[in-house]
């Protein structure tokens, strides 16, 4: 009986074929969509994959195999290329040797033989650098496209794309202090902008605070800083003007955290109870100088 189903079912379908070609075109067309789907499962396997080599290759701090995953051509959206991008990661292991990262894929867009990856990201560390009975806390989050392309069987980093960053180093009482930096994630080159820190600063307390702008190069060009007493209303602002040099910047907030108290001696003194520095990323657009309204190209 089972044999004789299927008898039935293979005539119907040559019958149809035989009768409605555009049916049998139609049918071609699904199985090579079938076909299409079932080669993108399988680059996203192995783009997924990728990305837990990567996680486990930064949990080991194994900055030789993590370099095999990515391109020898990998840029990043600050300009820099792979050797200066993984000597930062040296860099930073360095300072921070017990850093530990999280990476969650948000969405994966294949096309072909390349690919990119949203992701949001996080990393935790501490660091004793300033002193060492004071330990201070890293906290970092970021938002990032990842660009990927197949190189004989074989997905690769190619450039890595930040679309926004924020990081908080805090040491003594500052760790408790709710605080962060409000600052645009996009601007024009040679705008203008304007930054403010606000800080849940609790009674008794009293904080003064520098904003600076800061380029995103290597090695890092330090301003030189002004502090000012935050406002009673918790905040401080500071305007800038965005580079026209086409370089992404930071805007870091360095925040002291100071206790006033009268001393048996009848004077009032100062006491440093908290330091803390939070930066945001700004991803500045160029200006292009050659798209002019009013003006048609020749054709």
């Amino acid at each position: 009986m089972k044999r004789f189903l299927f008898l039935i079912i293979i005539s119907l379908v040559i019958n149809i074929a035989q009768n409605y070609p555009a049916q049998a075109g139609f049918i071609a067309d699904k199985k090579a969509q079938i076909e299409q789907s079932k080669v993108e499962k399988n680059y996203k396997k192995e783009i997924i994959e990728l990305f837990n080599k990567q996680d486990r290759y930064a949990k080991k701090y194994d900055l030789k195999n993590l370099r095999t995953l990515y391109s020898q051509n990998f840029t990043d959206n600050d300009g820099y290329n792979k050797d200066v991008y993984f000597s930062l990661v040296k860099e930073t292991w360095e300072t921070y040797p017990d850093i530990t990262y999280e990476t969650k894929i948000k969405k994966i867009t294949i096309n072909g033989d390349f690919a990119t990856v949203e992701t949001s990201e996080s990393a935790i560390a501490t660091t004793d650098d300033i002193d060492r009975a004071i330990v201070g806390e890293l906290h970092s989050k970021s938002n990032c496209i990842y660009h990927l392309q197949r190189f004989s069987n074989k997905w690769e980093f190619t450039s890595e794309q930040v679309i926004d960053e924020t990081s908080t180093l805090k040491y003594g009482e500052a760790r408790f202090i709710d605080m962060n930096l409000e600052a645009p994630k996009l601007i024009g080159a040679g705008q203008d902008y304007t930054v403010t820190l606000n800080i849940d600063l609790p009674e008794n307390f009293v904080a003064i605070a520098s904003i600076n702008q800061e380029k995103i190069v290597n090695p890092a060009q330090k301003p030189e800083e002004s502090f000012k007493r935050v406002s009673d209303n918790n905040t401080l602002a500071r305007m800038f003007t965005a580079n026209t040099d086409n370089i992404n910047e930071y805007s870091v907030a360095s925040i002291g955290i100071t206790s006033v108290n009268s001393g048996d001696d009848g004077k009032i003194h100062v006491y440093m109870n908290g330091l803390a520095f939070v930066m945001t990323r700004i991803n500045v657009i160029p200006k292009n100088n050659f798209a002019k309204v009013g003006e048609k190209t020749n054709e």
